[in-house]
């Protein structure tokens, strides 16, 4: 697999999506995947906010969330079946904004996609949307998939035998999230300007339909469910 991540200018807040990507990007091969990371994609659509005191960020938080708790640090929550701090909210690199996330990543993704195989006339491609998370119990952060389009989020080998024939009762690959966590780690997370990637030689499997409820567990059925607060009734 190569991953080539893509510097750009900065990215102005309420440009085109697509014009800046075909700025930088002047050809794509069959078979590739396009990466992009979330933060321009929010800045596309004005997802941004000004916010006066602790108050309002916290107010915007609890909005924008489906579940918040207050931690030690930052606000615990869950937001499109996803548990992440803050509901994504972001101040880094923002030029004194905070920017939230985009509205609906798999409806941009698409959109994307649609606009990238007609100017670039390809057929198979995919197009992922990456933010970053924290792990329980690790330092630092990983990349992670927020929408896609053009290929399959998840590989299953239910009822596949292993090497000595013994079935698989649960084991499935997250696929979206580990190509994020690869791309992520070539884009960066500081002052790199690095907000595009292509993917080629993945081992995504392409698909023209995807299911964007493939990656999601119920809260009540997640093993990590115990660790987390009681819910509010």
């Amino acid at each position: 697999m190569i991953i080539e991540p893509i510097t750009t200018r900065i990215f102005k807040e309420g440009e085109s999506l697509i014009g800046f990507i075909t700025e930088h990007l002047k050809h794509l091969k069959e078979d590739s995947l396009v990466v992009v990371t979330s933060k321009i994609v929010a800045l596309s659509e004005r997802r941004t906010a000004m916010v006066d005191n602790e108050e309002t960020k916290e107010n915007m938080i609890r909005s924008e969330s489906e579940f918040a708790v207050q931690t030690r640090y930052v606000w615990l929550t869950v937001k499109d079946g996803m548990v992440m701090a803050n509901a994504g909210i972001d101040e880094s690199n923002a030029d004194g904004k905070l920017i939230l996330l985009p509205k609906d990543s798999f409806q941009s993704a698409h959109l994307l996609r649609t606009a990238l195989q007609r100017h670039f006339g390809v057929n198979r491609l995919g197009v992922l949307i990456t933010d970053s998370r924290t792990m329980p119990l690790r330092a630092g952060v990983v990349g992670v998939a927020l929408g896609y389009a053009g290929f399959r989020g998840i590989r299953d080998y239910r009822g596949t035998p292993d090497i000595f024939g013994r079935k698989f009762h649960f084991s499935r690959t997250d696929v979206a999230d580990s190509l994020a966590t690869a791309a992520v780690l070539v884009m960066g997370e500081g002052s790199e300007q690095r907000p595009l990637a292509i993917i080629e030689d993945s081992p995504a499997a392409f698909s023209e339909t995807i299911d964007r409820e493939e990656l999601r567990i119920d809260l009540e059925d997640d093993m990590y469910r115990p660790l987390l607060p009681p819910l509010p009734q």
